[in-house]
């Protein structure tokens, strides 16, 4: 694993995770485990089918101390408030004269998912930049991968679940062999980093 680090500019805004098969058992480890003065926004995207309605909202929101809700259109995005993208629609990041923006998207598909993880880190990191943290979870497809890189380009810092810790593998493999990261952890590990991430220590 790459030396620890935060970010270059320490703390961050907001966290990015992408997850799909295996991923809902992996988020239920790491987000009831946040604090209820965690600052920054996170952002999640799960491949769940585009048909059916979204249940994840009010999944989370009993076991969560944060607020849980359901990405809405041209929403400002708050601290220390978790946002699961809606089915059927890409999740992305947009800013106007008061902040960082969600938005929400029907452009087509990527990687045959819509919500994609790629279009939500592509879209976030270019707002964010070095105060973005990037993660990916378990899943059975290579979305997220070119996400994540997107993420470290920009100058944020980045993070994957141990390959075999995740149910389904596929999706951190294709993640670790895009390019480098600066995380490779199981789940049990991942919300200290969390944690140094919203304060700007080190790990």
């Amino acid at each position: 694993m790459p030396t620890p680090r935060t970010t270059p500019a320490g703390r961050v805004d907001a966290i990015v995770i992408g997850a799909s098969a295996g991923g809902v058992d992996a988020l239920t480890h790491l987000l009831p485990a946040l604090p209820t003065n965690f600052r920054p926004a996170i952002l999640v995207v799960l491949n769940l089918p585009r048909s059916l309605p979204s249940l994840l909202p009010e999944v989370f929101s009993a076991r969560c101390t944060l607020p849980v809700h359901e990405a809405g259109d041209e929403q400002p995005i708050q601290p220390g408030t978790i946002s699961f993208a809606p089915p059927n629609y890409h999740l992305l990041v947009d800013r106007d004269a008061k902040g960082p923006l969600l938005a929400l998207s029907t452009d087509a598909p990527v990687h045959f998912s819509r919500p994609a993880i790629d279009v939500l880190f592509e879209s976030a990191a270019a707002i964010y930049g070095a105060r973005l943290g990037g993660v990916i979870l378990s899943g059975a497809n290579a979305d997220g991968a070119l996400g994540l890189q997107a993420v470290k380009r920009r100058g944020g810092v980045t993070l994957v679940q141990a390959t075999e810790t995740a149910r389904s593998p596929a999706m951190p493999e294709a993640a670790l062999a895009a390019g480098p990261v600066d995380f490779v952890l199981p789940l049990e590990q991942m919300p200290a980093v969390f944690r140094a991430w919203g304060d700007g220590g080190a790990i």
